[in-house]
């Protein structure tokens, strides 16, 4: 009903995905009292609603938390929901993060998949519903703006605007999510004593957010002149692709380097953290040095990305088992500090969880944060059906729904899940380097969502 529509305004959708990409909206802190995320966001929340406007829809900003699009007439509202924030990009890029580059039918750019580019695909699938045929409901497309952290825009939005009765989320897999894994943060602080023989003097991760592999960290250590020339013996074995280190008199400034992924899913990045403190550990037990964040963590933590010897591992075939991806290490204020980010199936009670971890961290100062409870909507449900049937019949495949350990705004509305854009045997490009979306994926997911909102919405 809608492709030919949408492939005749496919050079039109590629721009307006164009100037959200060149926008860096990445947080910017909270202390502005003008923009709540940073005057990147606010760009981006702007130019998102101009472009909306000059296709011909209603729009509002909501005091700058968030927006939203929308058309069409009468009491029941259906919900899309997407965001505009990105995290930031990492370095080692092919191609300029905040620059759209097609090469070879492949869009790249910080955003494509996560998530201005279903956001875009979302927008002009409702224009095509708009143009080609009529409903009997309103649509309303709600950006955020502080997805990747700590959700304030969308909460800001529950407390001033209209629910939807009905939705979906553009910020996942294909055919339909049916369960998505609850979250959980856990932060640790100990008191750094400092060793005469060896003092971290720095720690630099550059700022990884919770929700990243680590991809970076450093670490800067000033060591006593009388086992330094053993220390670089040790250092030398340990050099590779993944570890340097350059010597400046008594002082060692150590590099570790690794694959940036998605915290939904750190078995496929490389952590640079974890490694690190496996090296911190083994240089500390060869010279004596009692540290105990970091002898801690290397027997708790180790590289695992399950929580084995954290003592939660957990399988669930169905719903996606537990991971953990250690996202934080710094120094600051005389302390030392770590943040792990949790993704946990829907059958783990969090309170016997957290139980556990406290107990087999009981040498550091535990504290945890950024709760957000699971995602499950049976199978049956008349929606996760009716999304499956269309992205099925479309494609002519035979899918069934799936859980993910992602974490979209589905959750935070009633009789909502997400849906799209990326297909389930693709490569997961969320958060990673040279991030993209094929042309042929877009333009799928612009007809799906155009099916999608008319069989909602009509």
């Amino acid at each position: 009903m809608f492709k030919e529509y949408i492939i005749s305004h496919r050079d039109e959708m590629i721009k307006d995905l164009e100037k959200m990409i060149k926008i860096p909206s990445k947080l910017e802190g909270y202390d502005d009292k003008e923009y709540p995320f940073g005057k990147n966001i606010d760009d981006a929340l702007n130019e998102f609603l101009k472009i909306a406007e000059n296709l011909g829809f209603r729009t509002k900003n909501i005091d700058k938390y968030c927006g939203y699009v929308e058309f069409g007439e009468g009491e029941e509202l259906v919900g899309i929901i997407g965001h505009l924030d990105v995290v930031p990009e990492g370095e080692g890029w092919t191609y300029p993060p905040f620059e759209l580059t097609i090469r070879d039918d492949i869009l790249y750019g910080r955003g494509t998949i996560d998530d201005k580019g279903p956001v875009i695909a979302s927008l002009y699938a409702m224009k095509a519903v708009m143009e080609k045929t009529a409903i009997h409901k309103r649509v309303r497309l709600i950006v955020g703006l502080n997805e990747e952290n700590d959700w304030k825009c969308i909460n800001y939005y529950k407390e001033h605007e209209e629910m939807p009765i009905i939705g979906f989320s553009p910020d996942a897999d294909f055919p339909c999510i049916y369960s998505e894994k609850a979250l959980l943060t856990v932060y640790t602080e100990q008191q750094y004593i400092e060793n005469e023989k060896i003092r971290i003097k720095e720690i630099d991760c550059q700022n990884n957010r919770i929700n990243v592999v680590p991809k970076y960290c450093s670490v800067k250590l000033e060591v006593n002149s009388q086992i330094a020339d053993e220390l670089k013996k040790l250092l030398l074995q340990k050099v590779s692709d993944e570890i340097a280190f350059t010597k400046n008199e008594n002082n060692f400034y150590i590099e570790v380097r690794g694959i940036q992924a998605h915290a939904a899913h750190p078995e496929l990045g490389k952590n640079a953290i974890s490694k690190m403190i496996m090296l911190l550990n083994e240089i500390f037990n060869r010279f004596e040095v009692e540290e105990k964040t970091i002898k801690t963590l290397a027997a708790k933590i180790q590289t695992e990305t399950n929580g084995e010897s954290l003592g939660i591992r957990h399988i669930n075939e169905e719903l996606g088992d537990l991971t953990l991806n250690l996202a934080k290490l710094e120094l600051k204020n005389e302390k030392i500090k770590s943040g792990m980010n949790l993704r946990i199936p829907g059958d783990i009670e969090i309170k016997e969880l957290k139980q556990k971890i406290t107990e087999n961290l009981k040498e550091l100062n535990v504290r945890f944060a950024g709760e957000k409870p699971a995602l499950y909507i049976p199978k049956e449900n008349e929606l996760v059906k009716t999304l499956c049937k269309i992205y099925n019949e479309y494609t002519g495949e035979n899918k069934e729904p799936i859980a993910i350990g992602g974490a979209t705004y589905a959750r935070a509305f009633e009789n909502c899940v997400s849906f799209g854009a990326m297909k389930k045997d693709e490569q997961d490009m969320c958060h990673q380097v040279d991030e993209y979306i094929s042309m042929k994926n877009l333009l799928d997911a612009c007809n799906i969502y155009a099916l999608a909102i008319y069989e909602l919405a009509k």
